[in-house]
């Protein structure tokens, strides 16, 4: 956050005086300490089980092969890693993005632990739950898992660093080196999914990190790949839904400068006056949390009136839309908080095309 008061008001006051040497310098400045304010968020958003999810049958052995070339490269060539994919393997539920963003979080920490080199072993397999085990165990239900080991022969972990490790802010790692907020995000990532996370570690042997996911009897299935560019508008009217002004105007400019005809709403009243006028609206962009109706709600009142009407919620914390399958109806979707410009213009042009 210092880095983005300090940089805006560099800018600001460099603007006032004339100045607009370096400006995109600090420009820069900020908008990167403010991607890193959007991580740290989410992480504890993860920790907490409160981030949104997008919740899928994945097929586990194909998303960790499509890891492996970037996971050689973030290793190094002092590690070796080997994949174990068995294929029999079952499909499993989760999120594939968070499982990728997991499992290079593992193997960096991993890599760290091993820098005379070592070997770093990933491994799927089926396994059962039974009721003896998840009695002993916290919020873990009886059944089938996929488990996904993540295993390096690097300096181990004492049981009291063990104990501790998945406790937000809690790092071995040199001051300046990590958050400590690594692991408690995958814990908080994986319990949220209806799994389960077990670490086994031994002083000079090495470390085990497994990851339960629970099995899908359901067909994997792709995600959608984000296009390069951000597509433009059409000159298509689009009703924005927003409590927090600075966020309802960035949202309102942003669009108008994608090519978008904007209409603002400052909560759900005034958006439904205009909803049930004859006004013509051709997408809406609602907030999750609204005071008095919230954007759930809302939008049922609005198809109640318009039922094509297509609805992008965003959502920064939002406890009722944690799972989005539960959430949203045929042509509704979610954009998590905080979204670069490109994110929301891709999802926008997407959905309207559909």
């Amino acid at each position: 956050m210092t880095g983005i008061i300090g940089s805006l008001d560099i800018v600001r006051r460099r603007l006032d005086a004339g100045r607009f040497e370096d400006i995109p310098r600090f420009v820069d400045l900020a908008s990167g300490s403010a991607e890193k304010a959007g991580v740290l968020t989410h992480r504890l958003l993860a920790f907490a089980r409160r981030q949104s999810l997008d919740i899928r049958p994945n097929d586990i052995n194909r998303l960790v092969a499509n890891l492996e070339d970037l996971l050689h490269r973030t290793l190094g060539e002092h590690v070796e890693l080997k994949c174990s994919l068995p294929a029999d393997t079952w499909r499993a539920f989760t999120d594939a993005n968070q499982l990728e963003s997991a499992l290079l979080n593992l193997a960096i920490n991993a890599r760290d632990a091993m820098p005379d080199g070592g070997r770093l072993t990933i491994e799927t397999v089926n396994v059962r739950l039974d009721a003896a085990y998840t009695s002993r165990q916290v919020d873990v239900d009886p059944g089938d898992y996929v488990a996904i080991g993540v295993s390096d022969t690097g300096s181990g972990m004492p049981g009291d660093i063990v104990a501790k490790a998945i406790d937000p802010f809690f790092t071995t790692k040199p001051v300046g080196e990590g958050t400590g907020l690594g692991l408690s995000t995958i814990y908080g990532f994986v319990k949220q999914t209806g799994g389960h996370l077990r670490i086994y570690s031994e002083v000079g042997h090495g470390t085990t990190v497994k990851l339960y996911l629970p099995r899908a009897l359901q067909n994997a299935v792709d995600l959608e790949k984000p296009k390069d560019a951000t597509p433009r508008g059409q000159g298509e009217t689009i009703l924005v839904v927003e409590d927090d002004a600075t966020v309802r105007m960035i949202l309102g400019d942003g669009l108008e400068e994608l090519g978008y005809k904007v209409l603002l709403a400052s909560d759900a009243r005034p958006a439904i006056q205009i909803l049930q006028s004859d006004r013509g609206i051709d997408f809406m962009v609602c907030d999750v949390m609204l005071p008095h109706i919230n954007g759930r709600k809302l939008a049922e009142i609005a198809r109640a009136s318009r039922p094509d009407l297509k609805v992008l919620f965003v959502t920064g914390y939002a406890e009722n839309a944690t799972f989005r399958g539960d959430f949203l109806d045929a042509g509704m979707d979610m954009l998590t908080k905080p979204f670069a410009l490109d994110s929301l213009g891709a999802k926008v042009r997407t959905m309207l095309v559909r």
